[in-house]
């Protein structure tokens, strides 16, 4: 009749080698079932067990025909008889050789769950968590057939070479980061049904599956322990009784029986080398910590987890800082701050443990955590903890990596200038290492020195002030020794030896990149050890510094020192220097230091007042209009920016008198960046 016909259309969509076609043949057979007929139902289950059988199929069928069961299995009218059979051809299609088919066996088996409740998970429990543990065990291609083997030998030896130890250390990065198989699909199908059986499932959480569970969240590759992480966040809610993060859990759930455990892996992965397994970790510990019954009960927990949660509101991944730092507001509401002085011993000690990561990201973000302490925690809680914490930045201050030098040479600033006393006897230490960050390869670390020392200043007042006067003073005559071009990798003789001619020449520098280790660029692991070589953001290249560096970061700190009224007079008095020092264009990156003391100059007029200002004002004119009309197009626009903002500072008509007087022939480029003012009569 029409109806076997129907089913026949739907069955050769559902069928079909197109997933387009699959999606489409799924869309009828919602409608058909929709009209809730005992007979289309009967029929469908016919066609679909018909499917479902016949086990020579191509795997697209076996796809679609799983997909169209789990359909039908939502459905008031399903039989048991369809039930059944679906359940035993999921359980056979577990071990699929086709990914997808694993993974649309295990939704059906969680669908069952849903329909008739925990027994299914008790008929098939042995043969899931069977083919959890074994795939556990067994290498990753223990089951590859030996066509697929020979091939991934090939692609071995491309990669790594034959020499003896970067085979087997190749084999443990392969190990680590290629998908593992089935394992993934089996841990993927217990979490279907987890999820299915919902609080059914409770008492069904052993020490046995548990034991199960922890080896895949210590397991060596990442796929595993990511998907681990997202079963156990499946095992916390799933005693809740109802969907929505507002429920809780009772006293007497397993879960809470196994909590300690929990907790301790959930640390483990909130800190783990892989960006996906840190989220993964980041969400179960979301939806532990806001099951629990109450905060009373939060706060056994609350030492392990809570400065792992704090300091990934800083990691560098995006997604795991934002996550985090939704966690935190949702966990502590507005108690953070009192909740991380309550725990203070333990906060430290995470944070220093977290400087000697070998995760540069990690070390980056834990001292943007250190400083924030120095800057938000009451400093009668800190204070104890400062000698370590120092010790700490001033380990970091010396990484091999620019962002982690650059990130600990903020936070001492900040901490200089809440514990003033404490770091006293460690200034000589500090003061050799900033201004090492004010000369430094890389712009950023130039100016969070900077930054940093106008700190310093506020933290000792004259004495501090005169130090650093004293020191901009010689950066900015120093300039007088720069080369008129620069030799690192010799060949350089001719043309601009910028940062990143040099780099290249170093990246196809072949001794730095034969037989040396391979890294994934996925994690962050040994690339950037506190003292190791290699990776692909490769942060530890240096040159020696040039005085053009230290004059540009000297100009910086003038800025910054331009803004504490006490040394804004002997800042004026520093003006002509660095205008001579602007004057100066033997050397090709001279473009980089006029853009900076574009940018700085108007910062610099308010910071010393437009009277003194003003007196200074003729000698920047030359540089800053060379600048205007230079070749490089971030210079220029620097200079026209500084030029406009200058108006608006001193007075359009002010401004225009000067440039005239100067030099009448600047009045056409000025006139075209701010137009001339009619005066006011």
């Amino acid at each position: 009749g029409p109806t076997s016909n129907m089913a026949e259309k739907i069955l050769q969509l559902l069928c079909s080698a197109k997933k387009l076609d699959r999606d489409r043949g799924l869309a009828e057979l919602d409608t058909v079932l929709k009209g809730n007929e005992t007979e289309a139902v009967k029929v469908v289950e016919e066609a679909l067990g018909g499917v479902l059988r016949d086990s020579s199929a191509p795997w697209e069928t076996q796809h679609g025909g799983l997909m169209g069961s789990k359909m039908v299995l939502t459905h008031d009218l399903c039989s048991n008889e369809f039930a059944e059979l679906a359940r035993d051809r999921a359980v056979q299609l577990l071990t699929d050789g086709e990914v997808r088919v694993r993974i649309a066996a295990g939704q059906l088996l969680g669908e069952l769950c849903r329909r008739d409740g925990v027994q299914v998970y008790l008929h098939c429990r042995e043969t899931i968590l069977e083919g959890v543990a074994t795939n556990l065990e067994r290498g990753p291609q223990a089951d590859l057939p030996t066509e697929a083997q020979k091939e991934k030998e090939k692609l071995m030896e491309k990669l790594y070479g034959t020499q003896g130890k970067e085979v087997a250390d190749a084999q443990q990065i392969f190990h680590d980061t290629a998908g593992w198989r089935h394992l993934e699909t089996w841990m993927k199908c217990l979490q279907e049904v987890i999820e299915g059986c919902a609080s059914q499932f409770n008492p069904h959480v052993t020490q046995a599956l548990l034991d199960l569970l922890f080896q895949a969240l210590t397991h060596t590759n990442r796929f595993v322990r990511e998907t681990g992480f997202n079963v156990c966040g499946s095992l916390v809610t799933c005693s809740l009784q109802q969907e929505g993060e507002g429920t809780i859990l009772q006293e007497s759930d397993t879960i809470l029986l196994h909590g300690q455990q929990l907790a301790q892996h959930f640390a483990t992965g909130l800190a783990d080398n892989w960006s996906q397994v840190r989220m993964a970790a980041s969400v179960a510990t979301r939806k532990f910590l806001l099951s629990l019954p109450s905060e009373e009960v939060r706060k056994t927990y609350y030492p392990l987890l809570l400065p792992r949660l704090c300091l990934n509101r800083y990691y560098v991944a995006e997604g795991v800082r934002i996550y985090s730092q939704e966690t935190w507001q949702k966990v502590t509401h507005t108690k953070g701050k009192a909740l991380v002085e309550e725990y203070i011993s333990q906060v430290v000690g995470y944070y220093i443990e977290a400087t000697t990561a070998d995760n540069h990201a990690v070390r980056e973000a834990a001292c943007a955590c250190i400083a924030e302490l120095g800057s938000k925690i009451s400093s009668d809680v800190v204070r104890p903890h400062v000698p370590t914490l120092i010790q700490a930045l001033l380990d970091s201050f010396q990484d091999d990596s620019w962002p982690v030098r650059d990130a600990a040479c903020i936070a001492c600033g900040n901490f200089i200038q809440c514990f003033p006393e404490e770091c006293k006897p460690q200034m000589d230490t500090l003061y050799t290492l900033f201004f090492a960050n004010l000369q430094d390869n890389i712009p950023s670390v130039r100016q969070g020195a900077a930054v940093a020392l106008a700190n310093v200043a506020r933290a000792y007042g004259a004495s501090s002030e005169e130090f650093l006067i004293q020191k901009v003073r010689e950066g900015l005559e120093g300039i007088e020794k720069q080369p008129a071009s620069t030799e690192k990798y010799s060949g350089l003789d001719k043309g601009p030896a910028t940062y990143g001619v040099v780099k290249k020449l170093r990246d196809n520098d072949l001794d730095l990149h034969t037989n040396q280790t391979m890294y994934s660029c996925g994690s962050l692991a040994p690339k950037m050890g506190r003292g190791r070589d290699g990776g692909c953001m490769d942060h530890k290249f240096k040159k020696p510094a040039e005085p053009w560096e230290l004059t540009e970061g000297c100009v910086h700190l003038l800025a910054e020192l331009s803004q504490i009224p006490a040394a804004s007079r002997q800042v004026a008095e520093l003006l002509p220097l660095a205008a001579q020092a602007a004057a100066k264009h033997h050397y090709p990156q001279h473009v980089v230091l006029l853009e900076t003391i574009c940018k700085q100059l108007p910062a610099i007029g308010r910071g010393v007042s437009k009277q003194l200002f003003k007196k200074r004002l003729e000698d920047f004119l030359d540089p800053i209009f060379y600048s205007v009309s230079c070749d490089n197009q971030l210079t220029s626009s620097a200079a026209a920016e500084c030029l406009l903002q200058l108006s608006h500072f001193l007075g359009p008509n002010i401004l225009r008198g000067r440039v005239e007087m100067h030099n009448p022939r600047y009045l056409e480029q000025l006139d075209k960046i701010t137009p001339a003012q009619p005066f006011a009569m």
